[in-house]
């Protein structure tokens, strides 16, 4: 059993990145809109600054109070993303109640879009265009399994959680690697067996501990992109790490997983959305001046 951890994927990622960021004119800038302080917002938010400060790229905080009207939020969101100097822009979300039929989604500069809310870059994602970016989580998990020269064509992953920001997106680009994949969700039959015929076995359904030991077969790759709290506030998974560590061939812990490579992948869209804009080869570009 191989520790796949995520900070060796992050430093090989880094090396990358400045060698990209040397060939640029311009430092590229992320914009973070936080709503609110939920507290799995302001620990994304820290972690994703350091990366940022870490590879050299600027970051700017829009925090805004939670109960902001509409008509202000629409305003602060439309000024960051007509502005120049940023180049990418990342809005955590469940956005308050109030908010979450504002249209962020169909206003946002694709070209900004660098964790993939856009319909714009759905599309792209569903139609394995790589001008478009896809949501970081998902992209993470694949360059882990890069990380290990994994070839997942005709392999059967198994990914359990069917959301949007993880799930949806994962099998899609799974599948777009020519992999055999199963999604499973709250109303599969029976998880167990699911998982029982997986090369690749990742779970985001956010359900701790979920992956028991008996879930996973021998010589199998776990990815666990779950992050919940045990009853005393420890962070955990969704796999039963002590459980499912003997029989895997390459686990990721939690923490110290696919978070540092998340917050990595953002850090590599924000560059190559900064690469993006001073070419501005996008068929959507020309739209963005009626918002």
């Amino acid at each position: 059993m191989n520790v796949l951890k995520g900070k060796a994927v992050a430093d090989s990622m880094a090396v990358a990145m400045r060698s990209a960021l040397n060939q640029l004119p311009v430092t590229p800038c992320l914009a973070i809109i936080r709503v609110g302080e939920r507290p799995d917002d302001l620990a994304y938010e820290r972690g994703a600054r350091k990366r940022m400060e870490k590879i050299g790229i600027q970051c700017q905080i829009v925090a805004l109070p939670e109960t902001i009207g509409k008509e202000e939020f629409l305003k602060q969101f439309r000024r960051v993303n007509r502005d120049p100097d940023v180049h990418g822009i990342l809005i955590f979300r469940p956005l308050p109640e109030h908010l979450r039929d504002c249209g962020v989604e169909q206003i946002i500069d694709p070209l900004k879009d660098v964790d993939a809310i856009s319909p714009q870059n759905t599309a792209r994602v569903y139609l394995d265009d790589k001008r478009g970016f896809a949501p970081c989580t998902a992209e993470a998990v694949l360059e882990i399994i890069d990380s290990i020269h994994y070839d997942v064509r005709g392999k059967k992953v198994v990914v359990v959680g069917c959301g949007n920001v993880v799930g949806k997106p994962l099998s899609v680009l799974l599948f777009n690697r020519m992999a055999t994949v199963t999604v499973c969700n709250e109303f599969t039959q029976d998880l167990k067996d699911e998982c029982a015929t997986a090369d690749v076995l990742v779970s985001c359904a956010g359900v701790r501990r979920l992956i028991k030991g008996d879930y996973v077969p021998d010589g199998c790759i776990v990815i666990d992109v779950g992050i919940n709290t045990d009853d005393d506030g420890t962070l955990c998974g969704d796999v039963d790490f002590d459980a499912a560590a003997p029989h895997a061939s390459y686990i990721t812990p939690v923490p110290g997983g696919v978070g540092g490579v998340t917050t990595s992948v953002l850090a590599k869209h924000v560059i190559k959305a900064a690469v993006l804009q001073q070419e501005r080869q996008d068929p959507f570009d020309n739209q963005m001046g009626a918002h």
